[in-house]
């Protein structure tokens, strides 16, 4: 049985948590988290997991990997503390917003040889995935072009935006690490611009809300991220690649699959209101994933090394729309 500790009750860490302790082969033994919540009740009650401090976790040698689900102020040092306990982890990005502490945490991670897994969940969508894998059996021939989009249906809080890192770190850092999952080569450049156009706070705040990043790679191919703070029709997140041969698209997945035709016109439904939705099998096939990396059957898709990389282009997009000129990488 593998025995496992979550830090974080809130809403993606109860994702993780349950999703975790719905396989067969795992217990979740053990939650990490102050604040009360009807996340953290629930989890108690379905789990039989106990609430208990930080120490606890890192003190129990039975505990075999840890979930770090928590604020992400905390992520570097529970990284840390999980490397000197020996304790595989699975993070939610990002491990830091600051780039330098990411790279030591990598580099401790690396050194220990620990199992470290990052929560890029899009990397597990079933039709990323087959992009990914059509793309490598060679029917788009060399690649050219690659359109992403993210939309959220609305924009969060002002108060979660000036503590998020911003939209390139918060949002646009899971479209960064898709890019290179997609394409299969790092970008040489990344030329961003964006406007406040949904929420005047957030601008008052420092950041932006809508956004276009082109990065382009040495082979002369592009990708193109799109992305927007406001969606009125749902979660938008869709990409469509170009190559030499053909062309590949993943569309949005919809709220159900019926449409209606009349007289006039034809309607169907809108896509999945948000992430969590969207990415429901995602996040089951990413803790199947993991689990198979706690038994020693596999290692992370997505490391340590992944996140680092995906926060350095975010943080070169931002001084790009900051200088207003490209960067080169």
């Amino acid at each position: 049985m593998i025995k496992l500790a979550v830090f974080g009750a809130g809403r993606i860490g109860y994702v993780h948590a349950l999703n975790a302790a719905s396989l067969p082969s795992v217990r979740l033994e053990y939650i990490v988290d102050p604040i009360p919540s009807a996340h953290l009740d629930d989890l108690e009650t379905k789990t039989g997991a106990r609430v208990v401090e930080a120490d606890t976790v890192f003190a129990d040698p039975s505990i075999d990997g840890v979930i770090i689900a928590s604020s992400t102020d905390t992520h570097a040092e529970l990284i840390l503390k999980a490397v000197a306990a020996g304790k595989s982890m699975f993070c939610e990005k990002p491990i830091s917003l600051n780039f330098k502490l990411v790279t030591e945490v990598a580099e401790a991670v690396a050194k220990a040889k620990t199992p470290c897994m990052l929560g890029f969940q899009r990397r597990y969508d079933p039709n990323f995935r087959l992009v990914r894998e059509r793309i490598q059996s060679g029917v788009t021939g060399r690649l050219e072009q690659l359109v992403m989009h993210t939309r959220d249906p609305s924009p969060p809080p002002v108060e979660y935006v000036k503590r998020s890192g911003g939209m390139f770190r918060d949002m646009t850092i899971h479209d960064f690490d898709m890019a290179r999952f997609i394409m299969g080569e790092e970008p040489v450049s990344v030329y961003a611009q964006g406007s406040n156009l949904v929420d005047p706070a957030i601008g008052e705040a420092g950041d932006i809300d809508t956004a276009f990043i082109v990065l382009k790679y040495a082979s002369g191919a592009m990708a193109t991220i799109v992305n927007s703070r406001r969606s009125s029709y749902g979660y938008d997140q869709r990409l469509e690649l170009h190559g030499s041969e053909g062309l590949l698209c993943a569309g949005n997945i919809l709220e159900n699959q019926v449409q209606h035709y009349g007289k006039q016109g034809c309607t169907s439904a809108l896509p999945e209101h948000f992430f969590l939705q969207r990415y429901k099998s995602a996040y089951a096939a990413e803790w199947e994933h993991f689990v198979a990396v706690l038994r020693g059957e596999a290692v992370p898709d997505c490391s340590g090394d992944d996140g680092e990389r995906a926060l350095y282009l975010a943080d070169k997009a931002l001084e790009s729309l900051r200088s207003q000129r490209e960067i080169v990488l």
